[in-house]
Formats: C-alpha cells, structure tokens, sequence
C-alpha cells in the first residue's frame, strides 16, 4: 500500500496484520479519488471512520485535504495510522479518536464539528453502517453539501436498498466484490440526531 498522488505521493504505507482489516486497494484509492477531485480543497475537513490503516484519510490529506479526524478502536491498527501520518508527515493535519465509531460521532456532535468528506469503510456483514449512516446523515456533522461515502460489499448495497438512508444516494461505483455510495444530504436540518 501507497499514497497515491499528492505531497505524500509513492510513501509507503502500513497496514496491520490479520483479518481484523482490509485495506481498500490501490486502483480502487486511486478511482474512488479521481471521483473525488473536484471535492477536495484546502479548506476540505474529511472524517475517516473504522479508519484501518488510515489509507483513506492519509490519500485525502496527501491531496490537498485541510485536515482529517481518524476513528479507529483496534490497537494495532491505531499504530498504523499514527506510524503512517509520521511517515507522511501529517501529524499536524490529524486527530485521531480511538474508539468506538458511534461514540465518536456522539463527541464530534456535540462539539458542532461538521465535515465536507465523511468516509466509512465498517467490517463487511457486520451491519455497522446500519447505526452509523442514518446517524450521520440525520446530523449536524454533515451541510448541505457534504459527501458521505459508504465502502460496502455487493450484499450490503442489496440490503440498503430498502431503507431511508437509500433516499440520499446520489451514485453507485461498483467493482467487482464491493461498491462505493456516495450519499448526500441537500436540506438543512433543524435539529441534531
């Protein structure tokens, strides 16, 4: 694994061993940010959630992101992350949460922090983004503009079908074992999840 493009472009990156995470592959970083382009700026707040190795929010800072707030409860992955920003040299441009994703969402709340890019990467079946997706899309961490993208696996994309939070997408990248939501909400809510 690699940075893509960006400051931090062809840097290493680690990853922790085991089953416990799968880090999102290069072609698909590197298509899930070509869709991105126009969406990173830097003024750009981007929230990493079930982070891993911090790939995903390290690509974005490489590419011009303001900053990046990593979620992530497993120690060995929370080494990762923090190696991978020393590496990269974006330790100043991080915060990194570790705990569990909802609590984190709860903290972030109620401190009024709101992103642009909130990327969610939950263990495939497990049914995380089941609780977090509404969550966020019913939240002040999200404007009108923000792009929450969900990576899921074919059979999740099937089960969100049916639910609210489906109402939202705006576009579905597929590959071959596993997609890319993008969902976005385009009213202002009144009050906070």
């Amino acid at each position: 694994m690699r940075v893509i493009a960006g400051s931090a472009k062809r840097k290493p990156l680690v990853c922790p061993s085991g089953k416990d995470t799968r880090p999102t592959t290069d072609r698909i970083k590197e298509t899930l940010f070509n869709m991105l382009q126009t969406e990173i700026c830097s003024e750009t707040r981007f929230l990493d959630l079930f982070s891993g190795s911090g790939g995903i929010g390290i690509e974005a800072l490489s590419r011009g992101a303001k900053s990046c707030v990593f979620v992530e409860k497993g120690k060995q992955a929370l080494r990762c992350i923090r190696e991978n920003l020393e590496n990269t040299g974006f330790t100043e441009n991080a915060h990194v949460m570790s705990m569990d994703v909802m609590q984190a969402l709860r903290i972030l709340s109620g401190r009024g922090e709101a992103f642009d890019i909130i990327f969610l990467d939950p263990p495939y079946e497990a049914g995380e983004e089941d609780k977090v997706l509404p969550f966020l899309l019913g939240s002040k961490l999200v404007h009108k503009d923000t792009l929450v993208i969900l990576e899921a696996s074919l059979e999740t994309l099937k089960k969100l079908e049916n639910t609210a939070s489906y109402s939202f997408l705006e576009r579905c990248k597929k590959y071959k074992n596993n997609c890319h939501l993008f969902f976005r909400v385009r009213e202002e809510r009144q009050e906070d999840a």
